[in-house]
C-alpha cells in the first residue's frame, strides 16, 4: 500500500514538472513565503498530490513548491502537517518519503519554538544539534516498508543532525553577519502551550527549544540516508520563561520580524549543498 502511495504521488508531480531536487526544505510557521524566493517555481497543491496529508493551521499553504534556489534544485514543503491534527505520525511524514522519491537528498528543517534556553530571546536563530522526542511517537513503528534502521553506512552511530553541515552552515552565518546558536530541541504533541511546569522539566532534560513538529521528519529523513540540518526560530519564551502569557499570533509576528535573516541564512545554507 505504501509502494503504491509513493507511486501515484510521485506520477502526479512528474505529470506537473520533471525538476529533481537535491535540497529539500520543511517550513515551518510563518516561515512558508520562503518559497517565494525559488526560481522557475512550479507549485502543486496538497490536494493535488494522492496520500499527500493536508495541513489544517492557518498560516500553513499545503503544498510543494520545486525550482531553483542560487542555482541548486530545491523543492519546499510548504505547510507541514502535525500530530495533533489527528494525523497518524507515518502520515505526517509522508512528505519526506515523496521528497526523497523525487530525488533529495539533502533536508533542511525549520521551525518555530519556544525558547526554555534563557539566553535564547525571541527571534534567536539557533541550529538544533539534538532532539528529545517527548511525544512518544515514531514514524518507523507498526507496519513499515524496508528495515526501521536508517540505511547509510554508520548511521547507527551518527547523529540525526549532520554535524559537519551544521559547522559549514554556521562559518557561513558567520559571514553574512549572523549571530546563531547551538541547542537541543524537544517535540511535544501539542496542540496546547506547555505549562511552566513542564518547561522546567524539559530544562532539567537538557532541552533549549520545544515546538511541535520536525522529529518526526527527521527520524524519517535519517531512515532514508537523507543528511539533515535543521533551524529554529525562537518566536517566544517558553511558559514560564516569560511574563506575558502565549499566542500563536506572536509566534507568526516574530517569523515575519526574522524573515529577512532567515532568508538570508537558508540561501547561505544552500550554498553549503555541494561541500
Amino acid at each position: 500500500m505504501e509502494a503504491t502511495a509513493l507511486t501515484d504521488a510521485v506520477d502526479a508531480v512528474r505529470a506537473r514538472t520533471d525538476q529533481t531536487p537535491t535540497l529539500a526544505l520543511v517550513l515551518g510557521s510563518g516561515l512558508g513565503d520562503l518559497a517565494d524566493a525559488a526560481d522557475d517555481a512550479v507549485r502543486i497543491p496538497a490536494s493535488a498530490i494522492p496520500h499527500y496529508p493536508e495541513s489544517t493551521v492557518a498560516g500553513h499553504h499545503g503544498q510543494l513548491v520545486l525550482g531553483q534556489l542560487d542555482g541548486v534544485p530545491v523543492v519546499f514543503i510548504q505547510g507541514r502537517v502535525h500530530f495533533y491534527e489527528g494525523y497518524p505520525v507515518t502520515r505526517l511524514t509522508f512528505p519526506v518519503r515523496l521528497v526523497h522519491a523525487l530525488g533529495a537528498e539533502r533536508l533542511l528543517v525549520t521551525n518555530s519554538a519556544g525558547g526554555i534556553n534563557r539566553q535564547f530571546d525571541p527571534g534567536t536563530l539557533m541550529f538544533i544539534t539534538d532532539h528529545i522526542n517527548f511525544a512518544f511517537a515514531n514514524p518507523l513503528a507498526g507496519r513499515v516498508p524496508g528495515p526501521r534502521t536508517p540505511r547509510h553506512e554508520g548511521a547507527l552511530h551518527r547523529p540525526y543532525y549532520d554535524a559537519a553541515w551544521t559547522r559549514r552552515a554556521e562559518a557561513k552565518a558567520r559571514a553574512i553577519g549572523l549571530d546563531t546558536k547551538r541547542g537541543t530541541y524537544i517535540w511535544t504533541t501539542g496542540p496546547s502551550y506547555e505549562t511552566p511546569a513542564e518547561i522546567r522539566a524539559f530544562a532539567r532534560l537538557g532541552a533549549d527549544a520545544v515546538g511541535m513538529s520536525t522529529v518526526p521528519e527527521v527520524i524519517q529523513a535519517q531512515r532514508l540516508g537523507m543528511r539533515v540540518l535543521g533551524v529554529s526560530t525562537i518566536t517566544n519564551p517558553a511558559a514560564g520563561i516569560g511574563a506575558e502569557p502565549l499566542d500563536h499570533d506572536d509566534v507568526l509576528q516574530v517569523g515575519q520580524q526574522v524573515r529577512a535573516d532567515l532568508r538570508r541564512l537558508v540561501r547561505a545554507i544552500v550554498g553549503t549543498v555541494d561541500a
